[in-house]
Parts: structure tokens; C-alpha cells; sequence
């Protein structure tokens, strides 16, 4: 039973929102009493997940947003502050992988396309909400890393290195910004049952046999599993909690 929170008069935005974690972000918000704002650049998908909110009770609206676009990551942030006045909580989810490669032989061109989305892209919203939350003087920052942002694997170097930079951004950020009352963390997911790992490893029994195989608790985790961390880490139970990367991984980083 997830604990219950008060986010009545609050406004999240959550990037990679049309499905996975981000959507899961993004209903957890908006079912603690929170007007939410939803990112993705599927703009089809994304309008109607907040449609689906919408028509449950909720205040949501659907923003198209391809984050390696600075301004469109300054876009979704404008739209939250037109829309709904202010911006308290984000959660900066949106991501891509990178398909395993020796490290001798990854491109530039697949290194920056990962990079983009899950290093830049980090940047580029969490720069633009600073500066709303800044203007208020309060809000609370999650951006989005992965176990893969606390140690290596063979074949990841790419996406190994865009998920480590995430908790270098986030470290800085957050000692930057907590005498401000923001406060800045990070969560790192392990590998959990979304649309993208299904599309990583479909047709792959062996590997998912692996995978679950190295997680302690024996399963893949759940993307509400994921959200509940980041909605504690938004709310006031996490009022002294700064600058973390929080494994949200089954004990798979615990090895």
C-alpha cells in the first residue's frame, strides 16, 4: 500500500510521460491531488494519457516535447506555469537506449544520439525549471538515471556514460540550489517492466532469464514502483533528502 500525500495546489511536470515510468510519474501526481503536466515527444500518445486523466477528475494536459530541443524543454515549462500558474515538482524521465556495443566500435553518431536525449535533454528541462522554481523560491527536482549510472557493464559505455553525467548534473544542481529551497535528487531504476526493456529484449528469453536471475528480489520491478520513489522524493517526507541517487533496483546495485 503506497503511503497517501497532499499535492492539492501543486503542479508537476514529468518528461517521457506517455507510457512507462513517466506515466506512471504522472498518475501517481495527479491521484495525490496535483495539476500535472505531461511531456513526451509522442504527441499523439501523451495527449491522450492526459486525456485519460483528465476525464478521471484530474487537471492534466498533454505537451509534445522533444527534450535534445531546448526550446521545446523551455516550452513545457512555460505551458505548466500558463496552464496552471506555478511549477512545484518535476520529474525529468525521458530516455532512450543504446543498443550493446563493444566500446572499440560505437559510432559518435550513437553515442550522441544517446547522450541528447538522456544527458542534454536532463539539462536542458531541469535549467528551465530552475528558473521558475527560483522565481518562487521552492520545488523539488527528480531527474531520471538508472543502475546503469552506478556501475559499468560490458557493451553500455554509451548509455552508461549519459546515465553517469545525470548524477554528476544532479549532485551539482542540488547543492547549488538547496539554499534556495529547491531541492534536486536523482532515482535509478533497475531494469523494470516497461515498453522500452520489452522492446530491448524481445525475442531475447536468455538474456531475461539473466536479468532476473541477477535481481535479489527475483523479478523486474514494476513502473509504479519507480513512481512511488519519485513522488517521496517531490513530497515533505523527503524535506532533507538532497542530492541523492536513490536505486530504486530490487538489490540488483547491492552485489
Amino acid at each position: 500500500m503506497n503511503p497517501r500525500y497532499d499535492f492539492e495546489g501543486q503542479v508537476a511536470l514529468v518528461t517521457g510521460a506517455a507510457s512507462g515510468m513517466g506515466l506512471a510519474a504522472a498518475r501517481a501526481f495527479a491521484q495525490a491531488g496535483a495539476a500535472v503536466v505531461l511531456a513526451d515527444i509522442n504527441k499523439a500518445a501523451v495527449d491522450k494519457a492526459a486525456q485519460e486523466l483528465a476525464d478521471a477528475g484530474h487537471q492534466a494536459i498533454g505537451v509534445g516535447c522533444d527534450v535534445t530541443d531546448e526550446d521545446q524543454a523551455a516550452r513545457a515549462v512555460d505551458r505548466a506555469v500558463e496552464a496552471f500558474g506555478r511549477l512545484d515538482m518535476a520529474f525529468n524521465n525521458a530516455g532512450i537506449q543504446a543498443p550493446p556495443s563493444d566500446a572499440a566500435d560505437e559510432s559518435a553518431e550513437e553515442f550522441d544520439r544517446v547522450n541528447a536525449v538522456n544527458l542534454r535533454g536532463v539539462w536542458a528541462a531541469q535549467k528551465h525549471e530552475l528558473r521558475q522554481m527560483r522565481t518562487q523560491g521552492s520545488g523539488a527536482i527528480v531527474n531520471c538515471s538508472s543502475l546503469g549510472g552506478l556501475v559499468g557493464l560490458p557493451e553500455r559505455a554509451a548509455y552508461h556514460a549519459s546515465k553517469h553525467g545525470v548524477i554528476g548534473l544532479t549532485k551539482s544542481a542540488a547543492v547549488e540550489y538547496a539554499p534556495r529551497g529547491i531541492r534536486i535528487n536523482a532515482v535509478c531504476p533497475g531494469v523494470i517492466d516497461t515498453p522500452m526493456v520489452a522492446d530491448m529484449l524481445e525475442g531475447q528469453a536468455e538474456a531475461m532469464a539473466e536479468i532476473i536471475r541477477q535481481q535479489p528480489i527475483g523479478r523486474l520491478g514494476k513502473a509504479e514502483e519507480v513512481a512511488a520513489a519519485v513522488v517521496w522524493l517531490c513530497g515533505p517526507a523527503a524535506s532533507f533528502v538532497v542530492g541523492v541517487a536513490l536505486p530504486v533496483d530490487g538489490g540488483y546495485t547491492s552485489h
